[in-house]
C-alpha cells in the first residue's frame, strides 16, 4: 500500500526547461502587441496570432509525460480546478465573441447593400437605425464577456504555489502567465467592440500585473475602425461623405473578417489544450 502513496520525482530545469522557455518567448514577443499596428484592429488581430503560437507551446508542454505526472497528483486537484476553469471560460468567451463578429459584419454587409441600392434618404436612415441599434446590443453583450474575464482574473492565482514542489510551480506559473495575456487581448477586443470612445487604460488585477511586465498604454492614440466607420454615419449629407462612409463600412468589415478569422484560427489550440488537461486529470 505504501507505494500508492510514493511518487517518482520528476526533474527538469526551471528556466532551461525547452517548452516552457519557448512559452516565454513567445510572451516576450506579445508585450508589444498593442503597439503591433496603427490600427487597434490591426494589433488586435497580431496579438490573437501571437496567442496561437503561444498555445503551441502549451500543448507542447501538457504532452510532456513529465508536465503530466506533475499535474495528475492528487494533492494538485486545486491547481488543475483552476486551469480547467479558466481554459472553459476563454473557450466560452472566444466562442461568443466569434458569434458576436459574425453578426456585426452581416450588419456592416446589409448597411453596404442599402448604400449601394440609394432608393432614398429614408431607406438609409432605416438601416442606419438598425446598425446602431445593433451595435448598442453588441455592446451590452461585450460587457458582459468583459465582466466574466474580470472575474477569471480575479481568481488567477488564487491557489497558492507556495507549498508546491519547484517542478509543478513551474508549469502552474507560466501557465497563468498565458492565461493573463489571453484575458488582456479578449478584453481589449471587447472592449473595441463595446465603447464608441477612446478606451481608458486596462485595470487588472494585482496578479495580472505581477505576471505581465511593463504594460502598453492602452490610451495611445490608434485608428479605432468601429469609432471611424460610426462618425462617417453621423455624417451622410453630401454625395461625397456617402462616399466616404462607404469607403469606412467596407474597411471595417475587413477588420472584423481579419478578426473573425483570427479567433476561429485560435479556437483550435484552445479546444487542444482544454482536451489535454482533461485528458491528464483522467489519467
Amino acid at each position: 500500500m505504501a507505494s500508492k502513496y510514493h511518487v517518482r520525482s520528476v526533474s527538469f530545469p526551471s528556466r532551461s526547461y525547452p517548452a516552457i522557455q519557448r512559452i516565454e518567448q513567445e510572451l516576450d514577443k506579445l508585450n508589444q502587441w498593442e503597439v503591433s499596428s496603427n490600427s487597434i484592429a490591426g494589433s488586435i488581430c497580431n496579438g490573437l496570432s501571437g496567442l496561437e503560437d503561444l498555445y503551441k507551446g502549451v500543448d507542447d508542454l501538457l504532452n510532456l509525460a513529465s508536465s503530466q505526472q506533475v499535474l495528475s497528483r492528487h494533492e494538485n486537484e486545486k491547481c488543475l480546478d483552476e486551469l480547467l476553469d479558466g481554459s472553459v471560460r476563454l473557450l466560452d468567451v472566444c466562442s461568443i465573441a466569434r458569434d458576436i463578429l459574425l453578426r456585426f459584419r452581416e450588419q456592416v454587409q446589409a448597411l453596404q447593400s442599402a448604400f449601394r441600392r440609394r432608393k432614398g434618404d429614408s431607406s438609409i436612415e432605416s438601416s442606419v437605425a438598425t446598425f446602431t441599434c445593433f451595435r448598442k446590443k453588441m455592446k451590452r453583450d461585450a460587457k458582459k464577456l468583459i465582466a466574466s474575464l474580470k472575474q477569471m482574473d480575479k481568481k488567477l492565482g488564487a491557489s497558492s504555489l507556495l507549498d508546491q514542489d519547484r517542478n509543478l510551480s513551474e508549469v502552474i506559473k507560466v501557465i497563468r502567465e498565458v492565461n493573463v495575456i489571453n484575458c488582456s487581448i479578449f478584453q481589449s477586443l471587447l472592449v473595441f467592440l463595446s465603447t464608441s470612445s477612446k478606451p481608458k487604460q486596462c485595470r487588472w488585477s494585482l496578479v495580472s500585473k505581477l505576471m505581465l511586465k511593463e504594460g502598453i498604454d492602452c490610451e495611445e492614440k490608434r485608428e479605432n475602425e468601429i469609432e471611424t466607420a460610426g462618425a462617417a454615419l453621423n455624417e451622410l449629407s453630401g454625395s461625397e461623405k456617402v462616399k466616404n462612409a462607404q469607403m469606412k463600412l467596407e474597411a471595417l468589415e475587413m477588420s472584423i473578417y481579419d478578426l473573425e478569422n483570427c479567433l476561429e484560427r485560435l479556437f483550435r489550440p484552445l479546444i487542444k489544450s482544454r482536451s489535454s488537461l482533461l485528458n491528464i486529470i483522467s489519467q
